[in-house]
């Protein structure tokens, strides 16, 4: 990062280049049949992460996705439910463990490592 002076009348001040413009990064898991894939996913901070859920499902069955435990003064969040296409996103800025799940669906779980 590069840092602009600027000089007026003797006094320096100073700020921070502008931002590079580059996105956050992205990771996609989808959600099947009580499974999330993958199971496991570690990412950077600031990564945005988006859970779709395919229109496959001809059970209807519904999912959502759900903040279950999470590092220390991240608030717990949760997606709306749905059945068939739909997807929610979300960017996970705390470094820490994210233990997520389908809150209608007691075994299905995910952890989302955040470093």
């Amino acid at each position: 990062m590069r840092t602009l002076v600027v000089v007026l009348a003797g006094a320096a001040l100073i700020s921070a280049a502008p931002a590079s413009g580059a996105a956050s990064p992205k990771k996609t898991v989808t959600l099947g049949d009580n499974y999330f894939a993958p199971h496991t996913l570690t990412v950077e901070r600031g990564t945005r992460i988006t859970w779709r859920w395919p229109g496959y499902d001809e059970a209807g069955d519904v999912h959502d996705i759900s903040l279950m435990a999470g590092p220390k003064g991240v608030r717990k969040f949760r997606s709306e439910a749905a059945s068939t296409d739909y997807s929610y996103t979300r960017k996970l800025a705390v470094p820490g463990k994210y233990r997520l799940g389908c809150s209608l669906h007691e075994g299905m779980r995910m952890t989302v490592k955040v470093r």
